[in-house]
């Protein structure tokens, strides 16, 4: 099984609403499977279905402490506050402060299926977090104060005529 290509700033299915998923099948696995092998290959702890082109609620996080696939994925709680500097496999090169919930429950559907909640604490609540905005066409660039914006419009733009190319 080969590995997605991931889509990065400019192409716009990062912009996108991402569909729900009506089941976990044989096809959302095979798209779980190929999510994760492709985050691993690139030494990512997360990844979104639409940073790989597909248009479906579907993500993957490994933050270490093993692989976590969920479909539909809703934050049901948010507790305390960190910031925490994130960079994005869809804008290499650009890191931002972006500040979230310390500590989240979230909802979704497993790979087999069944409805599950995750807790996550931590670097976790903030992968999980960051996948989720994924899905809803949200960037980490969308949390950059001016100055913050200021210091990597260059390599937006760069980004931006190399998706162009494509």
């Amino acid at each position: 099984m080969s590995v997605y290509r991931i889509r990065e700033y400019g192409e716009p299915i990062l912009r996108k609403q991402c569909v729900r998923v009506d089941s976990v099948g044989l096809r959302e696995k095979e798209i779980f499977d190929r999510i994760a092998r492709t985050m691993y290959e690139v030494q990512g702890i997360g990844l979104a279905a639409c940073q790989v082109g597909i248009d479906r609620q579907l993500m993957v996080v490994d933050v270490g402490g093993g692989l976590i696939k969920l479909a539909n994925p809703l934050i049901m709680s948010r507790e305390d506050e960190s910031t925490v500097e994130e960079g994005c496999l869809s804008i290499p090169g650009v890191t931002v402060k972006v500040k979230r919930a310390m500590r989240v429950l979230v909802q979704g559907l497993n790979e087999e299926g069944r409805r599950t909640k995750i807790e996550g604490e931590g670097l976790l609540a903030h992968a999980l977090q960051h996948e989720v905005d994924h899905l809803s066409g949200i960037l980490i660039i969308d949390y950059a104060s001016s100055q913050e914006k200021d210091s990597f419009q260059s390599e937006l733009r760069e980004l931006e005529k190399k998706t162009r190319l494509k």
